[in-house]
């Protein structure tokens, strides 16, 4: 077995056994609160902010990669060997997602959840009903399925550690700085970075999705809902497994005032052991698919990257 592919399946045995850490030592809650130090467009007039953006950003990114990119090219085989599949688990979240969703699911059953989904979306929850607060979760949930889990997999295959570390820093950013307030310039390079780096794993994701939903025979419904609702969610990535996997789930997603995802024939509640499975397949099926190749190219494509690391 390549050495990446052995990695890659012991990362995903750590997430399963230990998930993620409740620290502010977490690398990647470190790197929030760095962010949260330059992040601040008060710091920066106006006409800089945008240069500020983009200069800081790839600069952050390029930190927070660094030591993943010593590691990888600088620790004997023993110890990459060990130490690696931690490193790469520090930059997906699969277990720690589902318990996020597990906690909004869990309150909501108990006359509550607005305080617990806003862990997992911006919008406002004080008016939301169970079924809208169900829907955030959700919609978090299938769309975090590419930033959260796919994606970083994908830069693990195809650029190692690096890659992976890299592509979690400016998914990071976007999330912090991402929006259309007074971050707006100060975050537009992060988000469009964001959005680049998530266009192929989205699109790998989604004929994943119509894989599975083939496979459990609702082919049509998946495919339906991608064909007229994806361009609803903005940004031209979340919309696909948003829009699939309400589809097949046959129900829908709904942001009050801005959107409606999939054709309801079915509660949220009622869709959540479907809703949980396509996650859950999906992951499963991109991790394999992501071993397969490790496997059967022999890690050459890790290898390449990683010899011309050392004639750099």
């Amino acid at each position: 077995m390549a050495l990446p592919a052995l990695i890659l399946f012991l990362s995903l045995v750590i997430d399963r056994v230990l998930g993620d850490p409740k620290s502010r030592l977490h690398p990647v809650s470190l790197l929030g609160e760095f962010i949260g130090l330059w992040g601040k467009p008060e710091l920066y007039p106006a006409y800089l902010q945008r240069f500020f953006g983009a200069f800081l950003a790839l600069s952050t990114a390029l930190l927070f990669a660094s030591p993943f990119y010593l590691f990888e090219r600088y620790a004997p085989v023993l110890l990459f060997l060990i130490g690696a599949p931690f490193f790469l688990k520090i930059c997906f979240a699969w277990r720690c997602l589902e318990e996020h969703v597990s906690n909004v699911e869990n309150a909501v059953f108990h006359g509550g959840g607005r305080n617990e989904v806003q862990m997992l979306v911006s919008r406002d929850t004080s008016t939301l009903n169970d079924e809208e607060i169900l829907s955030a979760a959700y919609e978090s949930m299938a769309e975090n399925l590419v930033d959260s889990v796919v994606s970083p997999l994908f830069y693990f295959t195809f650029f190692g550690l690096f890659g992976s570390a890299f592509f979690r820093a400016f998914n990071t950013m976007d999330a912090m700085l991402g929006y259309k307030d007074k971050r707006i310039r100060l975050g537009w390079f992060c988000a469009r970075t964001d959005d680049i780096l998530n266009y192929i794993p989205a699109r790998l994701t989604g004929i994943l999705l119509i894989f599975y939903f083939t496979v459990k025979g609702r082919f049509k419904p998946a495919w339906n809902s991608f064909l007229s609702d994806r361009k609803k969610r903005e940004g031209f990535n979340g919309g696909i497994p948003m829009s699939l996997i309400a589809g097949g789930c046959m129900t829908a997603f709904v942001k009050p005032g801005v959107y409606v995802i999939g054709n309801k024939e079915k509660s949220l509640a009622e869709s959540r052991s479907e809703l949980i499975s396509a996650f859950r397949w999906t992951a499963v099926l991109a991790s394999v698919l992501f071993v397969v190749i490790m496997v059967l190219s022999g890690g050459i494509v890790f290898q390449v990257i990683y010899t011309l690391s050392f004639n750099f």
